[in-house]
């Protein structure tokens, strides 16, 4: 089944919250100052959504397990790299029938595309694809649910910035280059896990709707207040007067007064 706007991705989680896995990675630079023509990735993370487990693959994990020196990295990050992809292409292997929620990765500049790219470039022939239709990108979603203004630019931060502030371990674009030609591979991975982590806590908000946004329109607060505990009691409570009269009607009509 295809997700095709916020109403059924809600609906879906709450009835099969075990087939959604959330995904981000960070890459070297998204600009044209690599030494090669794509940028190289630097840590993959996922997380699913039922569980709240997450795994995840890192430079300077995956030059560890290669027993690569920390000054060697960016000689060998052919091997590292190719490695790191090998490793998340084999947990996705069983997976790609899952929905996974994402956020902006929609081309070969930043998405999946970009991911299959590296892989084949450093000699990798079988990349799992996943579908267009199992990917679903949070900030349309979000989007979608609340207006195209539901947030300021860059919108990711400040969606963070609005529930509950900013990570400690958060980079920005600028941040991960300097990360990177720093050789600071740890800190760009914690920054990739503290964005997964926040997806996921934007997910579950957005699904019990209690995500804040800057958002005011009457449409938006329509949906929060029909969705809310209180109206569903009053929706319950409804029902069970009315099965309560239709008994008693019953009653009358069956003693024939």
């Amino acid at each position: 089944m295809s997700i095709v706007d916020s109403r059924q991705f809600i609906k879906s989680v709450k009835l099969n919250p075990e087939h959604f896995f959330l995904i981000h990675y960070s890459c070297q630079n998204l600009n044209d100052e690599n030494e090669g023509l794509s940028p190289r990735i630097t840590s993959i993370a996922i997380n699913h959504y039922a569980t709240g487990q997450s795994v995840s693959y890192s430079t300077h994990s995956i030059a560890e397990e290669l027993r690569i020196p920390r000054d060697e990295v960016l000689q060998r990050f052919d091997e590292v790299e190719i490695e790191l992809l090998t490793q998340f292409y084999r947990f996705i292997r069983d997976r790609r029938d899952k929905y996974w929620v994402h956020w902006n990765m929609r081309n070969l500049t930043f998405g999946f595309e970009h991911l299959e790219h590296r892989y084949r470039a450093l000699g990798g022939t079988d990349a799992c694809v996943i579908a267009v239709e199992r990917r679903l990108n949070l900030n349309d979603l979000i989007a979608d649910r609340y207006g195209a203004d539901y947030a300021k630019h860059p919108k990711m931060l400040t969606l963070m910035e609005q529930n509950g502030g900013r990570h400690r371990d958060f980079l920005d674009g600028k941040e991960e280059v300097a990360a990177f030609e720093n050789k600071e591979f740890m800190r760009m991975h914690n920054s990739t896990l503290s964005k997964i982590g926040f997806f996921s806590s934007a997910m579950r908000k957005l699904v019990s709707g209690k995500l804040n946004t800057a958002s005011r329109g009457f449409g938006v607060a329509l949906d929060r207040l029909f969705e809310s505990r209180a109206v569903k009691a009053v929706g319950l409570l409804s029902m069970l007067v009315s099965f309560l009269v239709a008994l008693w009607q019953l009653g009358l009509w069956l003693s024939g007064e």
